[in-house]
């Protein structure tokens, strides 16, 4: 999930009852909710080292209980070094630094269940397990989830305001109801979201959309709507989409338009895989696409200026479970773009130019060189 998200629910962590236990506790649970996002200083290596890391060992339960000590740090350091900030901090309640780290780890743990619930994934296992989890159950961004995070922060100070106006004796730890009531909401959010991710799997397998033996089915969410979802469907031959409306009992597919026939290999391409980046996109894909482009330059870069007399071609690495139109609220118009286009056109791509089929000419991810 996007970061607004991981430091609300960690505040609201902090708030559910765990400042009752120590002060400090919301600030420990908000920084360790979004610690597992340190990752993306590995950027400072190049887009594809950045990629390689992203949700890589600080997204792990191994990691967890060090992060939590890292962050338990950190409020030492603040609490020690910034004594007028730390008093302003601290809630009424003596400093248990055992109720800090714990607080930390289960907010450390959000950040990954809450990663878990979109459709990047994460690698909880690693480096014991290689392998990708994702329950494409809830997309990057939930309005639905801000609205209950934003109101158990929002909602209890405006309260605290009416009390003061009338005189009202004020209330400790205000707030832990309307925690706990958001955190059960997401939670509650994600199981309708499940129940109506299953029945667009069915529908889809059971609606006769693709022209051949379905090999296998993905389910996409789309923000704010649980009853739309955004069908990957696997052939031997090709891949296929549809648009989902599980309340309506609905897919929409049109094979002509909403196809993309499986690229054949070329040296080119087989070359690309083995590169860094090749390497690195396919061990994260799950429905990968690598097509030589040919003589194309990587969107946002000028030409590559090679030698006339090195033939070159750039090969394109694209993951079908980004090339959708996810803004788009209508069953009709999504559909109608092009599976190519969209592939061509999908987030989080990655390229390779190819000299004379097997020499390494640059490696792109997101228009920036990888140096």
């Amino acid at each position: 999930m996007e970061p607004v998200t991981h430091f609300l629910t960690g505040a609201c962590i902090g708030r559910a009852g765990f400042n009752r236990r120590t002060a400090y506790a919301t600030l420990a649970a908000t920084l360790a909710a979004e610690a597992p996002d340190m990752d993306v200083f590995w950027s400072i290596g190049g887009p594809v080292v950045g990629f390689a890391h992203h949700r890589g060992i600080t997204h792990t339960l191994i990691a967890a209980p060090f992060a939590a000590l890292i962050v338990t740090g950190l409020v030492w350091l603040i609490q020690r070094f910034l004594p007028r900030r730390g008093r302003m901090l601290s809630e009424p309640e003596p400093i248990r630094w055992f109720w800090i780290w714990f607080t930390a780890l289960i907010a450390h743990f959000s950040h990954l269940l809450l990663d878990w619930t979109n459709n990047y994934g994460i690698r909880p296992f690693f480096p014991f397990s290689p392998r990708w989890y994702s329950g494409d159950l809830v997309f990057i961004a939930e309005p639905v989830i801000w609205g209950l995070l934003v109101a158990a922060l929002i909602i209890p100070a405006l309260l605290g305001l009416a009390d003061r106006e009338v005189g009202a004796r004020r209330t400790r730890f205000r707030g832990r109801g309307w925690a706990i009531f958001a955190l059960t909401g997401m939670v509650l959010l994600w199981c309708w979201r499940w129940a109506e991710h299953a029945n667009a799997r069915n529908l889809v397998q059971s609606s006769g959309v693709a022209t051949e033996a379905i090999q296998r089915v993905s389910v996409e969410p789309y923000p704010t709507n649980p009853w739309r979802w955004h069908a990957l469907i696997e052939t031997p031959t090709s891949w296929q989409t549809a648009e989902v409306d599980t309340r309506h009992a609905q897919v929409v597919s049109d094979p002509k338009i909403n196809s993309l026939l499986k690229p054949s290999a070329t040296e080119a391409t087989q070359f690309a895989r083995r590169t860094r980046l090749g390497q690195v996109y396919l061990d994260w894909s799950q429905w990968p696409v690598v097509r030589d482009i040919g003589n194309q330059s990587v969107s946002g870069q000028p030409a590559p200026n090679f030698p006339d007399t090195r033939p070159w071609t750039a090969v394109e690495f694209s993951d079908l479970r980004f090339a959708y139109p996810f803004l788009d609220t209508s069953m009709v118009g999504g559909p109608q773009r092009s599976l190519d286009h969209m592939a061509a056109t999908a987030g989080l791509s990655g390229w390779v130019y190819v000299i004379d089929g097997h020499e390494d000419g640059g490696q792109f991810m997101g228009g920036k060189e990888q140096k």
